[in-house]
Order: C-alpha cells, then structure tokens, then sequence
C-alpha cells in the first residue's frame, strides 16, 4: 500500500525558544529536541521539503530586555544570538536521527552556520535537507515570527505550521479559562481584527499577501505533525477564506 500523499509539498515549521526549553523556564530540554526531531523525521521521510525557524526566548528576550537598560537594536541582536545556539541544537538533534541538515544564519558566523542565501536554501531543499534558519531575519526590530513569513515567502513554503503547547487558537486563553474554546478555522482578516496573538501582525500580514496558510497546531504531540501536513483536520487553520 502506498504512502498517503502530502497536502502540503514544502513547509517551513515555526518553534518557539520556549518549547525547546520543554518544562523548564530555561535552556534546553533533551527529550523536547529527541521528540521534536523525531516529528520531524515522520514528515522528512514521506517527502515532504521542510525548513525551520527557531526563537530564542528561551535563553534571551530581546523584547523584555528594557529592564535591563539595554538598546532595542542591541537586545534584539542578542536575541538573534540565541537563535543560533537553539539552531545548532536541534541540528544536532536531527542528524542523530539521520537526517541531513543545513543551518543557514542571516548573520554570518561562517565557523558554524552556511550563510542564508535563498537560492543556495532552495538547493539544499531540492536535495531532501533539512533547512534551519538563524537569526531571524538579520535586522532588529522584527520577530522570529516574521522572519517565519518572510522565509516561507523566500522559499516558496506551501504553508506555514506554527507549533505550539496547546491544541490550535481558542477564542479565550485555555490555560486561564477552561471553558475556551478552539477555533478550527480563520482568515487572516479575524486574527488581525481579534488581535489573535499566535503571530504577530506583520508576520500574518505577509502570509496574507502571499496568501500562504498558517496552521497552528500542538507541536509536541505524536503524530501531529505528519496530520498537518496530510491535511488532516488538527489545529486551527488561518488562510484567506474559512
């Protein structure tokens, strides 16, 4: 019997810095990056081309570091950093798990990441690698979510799979009020208009305009993944009409 064949062909998979922290408020969780990479695995082999966008929030904040007296643009470099550090993590990860992989970072640090080019990130994907992108988009003031977007853009992504701790987007938050209840479709137009705070404003903006699908979906639980990507009906699903 043949292997189901994939909604989505090329994906590009936001994480958040705090999901690679699994429990803990900080650093990295080994099982978290083992589970995660093994999702990853599940989707790679039925030949879907898939890159990733990692945060860093969980090791640094640039948007919570005023606190600490810090510029803007220093803060969110140093964020940047961080993403890197959570790149070669999941890597590491991943290439346990035998699957090839490439980390490609918008600031250079030949020693230990490929440079991001788009047409050397679109090679590498024609050829089964796992693409991870560092350090956001390279400039400050933008989130790791639109660097998200704009690297779907660049690549050419299907859709974009927006990982998360709970099941999809609730019209209420489900961890402070146990009657919320998830919404299994939107279009862009009700997440900007309702100020869902799944991605933030830019980052929904561009996939509109490229009118690329977000599907937020539980990252963490098994199986999940490879649903999305069939198409199967997990998570809630944002695109230009319900």
């Amino acid at each position: 019997m043949s292997a189901p064949a994939p909604k989505y062909r090329r994906v590009l998979l936001k994480v958040s810095g705090e999901t690679l922290a699994g429990e803990k408020q900080f650093g990295l969780c080994a099982d978290t990056l083992k589970i995660l990479a093994q999702e990853i695995k599940g989707v790679v082999e039925l030949g879907v081309e898939l890159g990733v966008v990692v945060g860093g929030g969980n090791i640094f904040r640039g948007l919570e570091a005023g606190a600490l007296g810090l510029d803007r643009a220093v803060a969110d470099y140093m964020g940047m950093l961080a993403t890197v550090i959570n790149a070669l993590a999941l890597q590491n990860s991943l290439e346990r798990e035998g699957l090839p992989t490439r980390v490609l970072s918008a600031i250079a640090m030949h020693e230990v990441a490929e440079p991001y080019i788009r047409r050397r990130a679109l090679r590498h994907l024609e050829k089964g690698r796992v693409l991870i992108f560092a350090a956001g988009t390279g400039s400050p003031h933008f989130t790791t979510d639109t660097a998200a977007a704009l690297r779907a853009t660049e690549i050419g992504a299907h859709a974009i799979l927006k990982g998360t701790k709970v099941e999809g987007i609730f019209d209420r938050d489900p961890v402070l009020d146990q009657e919320a209840r998830m919404i299994p479709r939107l279009t862009y137009f009700e997440v900007l208009a309702k100020s869902l705070k799944v991605m933030d404003s830019t980052s929904v903006t561009m996939s509109m305009e490229q009118n690329i699908p977000i599907v937020v979906f539980k990252l963490l639980e098994k199986g999940n993944m490879l649903k999305v990507v069939l198409g199967q009906e997990v998570g809630t699903v944002v695109e230009s009409s319900r």
